[in-house]
């Protein structure tokens, strides 16, 4: 029989003990709260129970004889005063914030909103019709579904050695026709020997999962017959995305997780505790604004009935509020618990630091990571801007986070499309950023470097379009960026001249080169390595479909030496510490060696100076690093992005006895294999335009006599 008694105010939640079931909502302004249990079908609510126990803001009571999977949903009552930034209303029915597992979808419709749709007084006048019906359900789980799974060592690999793989959950895995047909696109799938054995190959070290926690298709999208593909609108933090569940659930993902890190991948998750979407003052309730939209977002202090938005999403989660925060960090614990996650990206993270308006470097946000004895181990990459005034803060993160660098991104795709006065940038992102990191006491691998991502172009795509095609998004191509660093290379979109495709090529090792051979932590866009191509659209965020998807056959057969090559280049930057310091270059000499730690040399045969840096159409240049006494961990990096050949002469008085050459983005895997140039001192090296080469340095004689292809 089941009986509510007042039951305890922690834990937030729905929590079963083996009896009955602790049910836990905060909400400071809400005056009542009614629980609401539905039939397996989520259609009928079969019973409502008003929560007995009042405690510290936060509503609670126990229900005896209640079990695993049974659904529930909140209604809470409260002042319905816009003016005052209250939207109380027990009419609808709520998502509990704390949900660990969802069942069904949002189904749109007016009665979602909490105001009537076309009222004369607008979002003043409550709307009173039931929202259940059109509301996903909580869904009660039993806690041995992640207690009773032992949590395996965690892997931290060491910040040097990552290479990181952006991926999709479904995008990665629904075209990959050597796999079930079942699990295509499931969480299950990412564990699948197939996908395990490309990314081992491939050299990945930690998979970077777009948003996997539940979320919505807007309604603007439905009504374009679109849906939400990259996951960034969330209707919970706790629970998995029930679209990816396939017939493993949560068991799969759990699964998927635990083979990766077998293989030695860490998993990390792309986060969004920014917004909501629940949309601004004219959004639906569906959860969070129905519980206590005062407390859980940001509103203007002179104008409570709006949300004050630095996301562009319309709202602002106010995680200044000690509850918001708590429901932040207890969400984050739970997926590292739970599910052995690895990291996690945080989306617009410069709104998360917001404390209450204004980014701070000691906001509470920060600091409660930084102590939290969980959280404070895992791997924690901020992209470090949002859309409002002073939201651009790149480098302001604090010891122990890693940022994504948009300055990279900018300056090598400048640089390789031949814009002038590139060099200078060029250099400094290539040797890991120093002047963004180093007076901040963090490493280089606190620059996440990445030349495409999954909100922009794809490598194939950079290298094929100087314009965005987004038709597809049925917003008039408006929409995504507008300023690319793009470069067609002679010819908009797919063509048929070879010319043109072998520049591209290209172009695209030049770019994977210089990612995999910068200092910092490379970020590899799934698909990249294979040519996938979007067909231009550089805002995909809704187009869950072919154009997203990973076509494993088409991009390898447009390029089918390009999965060698960077395979080859991963091999390398694994190979060598040189290419994975954990301090920044300085120049300085090495008291062993008598060397320097970085040499950047100029194809006239000398080290670069001050002119030569300045020279706005300079677009070639050599950097020697390493000082180890063993010198076959020296290499030498000689690029050319001007569209015509170089004569690179290495100085006469060079501390080097010989450079072997040993990589080239002008072959196809990269490779050099026969008759390889050997460059000493005073020796010319003929480096092709547009070209990428590396050296390495050796003492002892080698096999191969000079000469190749080069003249020397």
């Amino acid at each position: 029989m089941q009986r509510m008694d007042d039951g305890l105010p922690a834990p937030l939640g729905a929590a079963w003990d083996g009896r009955g079931v602790n049910f836990a909502l905060f909400t400071a302004h809400g005056t009542a709260v009614e629980l609401c249990l539905f039939d397996p079908t989520g259609r009928k609510e079969t019973r409502r129970f008003r929560l007995p126990a009042r405690t510290n803001d936060v509503w609670h009571g126990y229900l005896t004889g209640l079990y695993p999977g049974q659904l529930y949903g909140y209604r809470v009552h409260g002042p319905y005063e816009p003016d005052r930034g209250h939207r109380f209303n027990p009419h609808k029915l709520l998502v509990d914030p704390y949900a660990k597992r969802l069942f069904g979808r949002v189904r749109w419709h007016d009665a979602l909103f909490g105001y009537r749709l076309g009222a004369h007084r607008g979002d003043l006048t409550m709307d009173r019709r039931d929202s259940a019906p059109m509301i996903p359900k909580g869904i009660v789980v039993d806690p041995a579904e992640w207690n009773g799974q032992p949590l395996e060592r965690p892997l931290r690999r060491d910040w040097r050695d990552m290479l990181i793989y952006e991926a999709h959950v479904k995008g990665l895995t629904e075209l990959r026709h050597d796999l079930p047909a079942s699990v295509r696109g499931t969480y299950t799938a990412l564990g699948h020997p197939a996908i395990v054995d490309h990314l081992v190959k491939l050299g990945v070290t930690a998979v970077e999962l777009l948003p996997i926690s539940a979320f919505v298709d807007d309604r603007f999208l439905q009504e374009r017959g679109l849906r939400n593909y990259w996951g960034y609108s969330p209707l919970n933090f706790f629970a998995p995305e029930p679209r990816y569940l396939g017939e493993g659930g949560a068991h799969g993902l759990r699964a998927a997780i635990r083979t990766l890190h077998e293989a030695g991948i860490e998993v990390i998750l792309d986060v969004v505790y920014n917004h909501t979407a629940e949309g601004n003052h004219l959004g639906p309730t569906l959860s969070w604004r129905g519980v206590d939209n005062a407390a859980y977002y940001k509103q203007p202090s002179d104008a409570p009935r709006m949300t004050w938005d630095s996301t562009g999403t319309g709202n602002t989660l106010d995680l200044s509020h000690p509850r918001v925060l708590q429901m932040c960090l207890d969400s984050l614990r739970h997926w590292v618990e739970a599910y052995h996650i690895d990291g996690f990206r945080f989306d617009l993270a410069a709104t998360l630091a917001r404390d209450p308006f204004a980014f701070n470097q000691r906001s509470g946000f920060l600091q409660t990571v930084a102590q939290d004895p969980v959280l404070s181990q895992v791997k924690l990459i901020a992209e470090p801007w949002d859309v409002g005034e002073g939201g651009y803060q790149l480098g302001a993160f604090p010891v122990g986070w890693s940022e994504w660098n948009d300055k990279w991104r900018d300056a090598v795709r400048g640089f390789w499309r031949g814009d002038p006065h590139r060099l200078p940038d060029f250099a400094r992102v290539l040797t890991g950023s120093r002047e963004i990191y180093e007076a901040s006491r963090r490493h280089p691998w606190a620059s996440v470097h990445f030349v495409t991502a999954h909100d922009g172009f794809t490598l194939h795509d950079l290298v094929s379009y100087d314009e965005r095609h987004n038709g597809a998004n049925r917003e008039d191509n408006r929409d995504g960026h507008a300023h690319n660093l793009s470069w067609n290379c002679g010819a908009e979109g797919p063509s048929d001249d070879a010319q043109v495709n072998a520049l591209r090529a290209r172009q695209k090792r030049n770019l994977l080169a210089t990612l995999l051979l910068s200092i910092g932590t490379p970020m590899l866009l799934m698909g990249d390595e294979l040519s996938r191509s979007q067909g231009g659209n550089n805002n995909a965020y809704a187009q869950d479909n072919p154009i997203s998807w990973m076509d494993w056959e088409e991009g390898a057969a447009r390029d089918p030496h390009l999965l060698d090559f960077v395979r080859a280049l991963a091999r390398l930057r694994h190979g060598y510490g040189v290419f994975r310091r954990a301090s920044f270059l300085n120049g300085v000499v090495s008291a062993d060696t008598g060397l320097k730690d970085v040499y950047w040399l100029a194809p006239e045969g000398r080290e670069m100076n001050e002119a030569d840096w300045a020279q706005e159409t300079r677009r070639a240049l050599g950097m020697q690093i390493g000082n180890d006494a063993r010198e076959e961990r020296r290499f030498l990096l000689l690029v050319n992005a001007a569209p015509q050949e170089i004569g690179f002469r290495l100085p006469a008085d060079f501390p080097a006895q010989r450079f072997v050459h040993v990589f080239d983005t002008g072959l196809p895997d990269g490779l050099v294999r026969e008759r390889p140039h050997v460059l000493k001192p005073g020796g010319l090296f003929a480096l092709e335009a547009r070209t990428l080469a590396l050296f390495q340095h050796q003492a002892a004689p080698t096999p191969h006599r000079a000469g190749g292809r080069h003249a020397g």
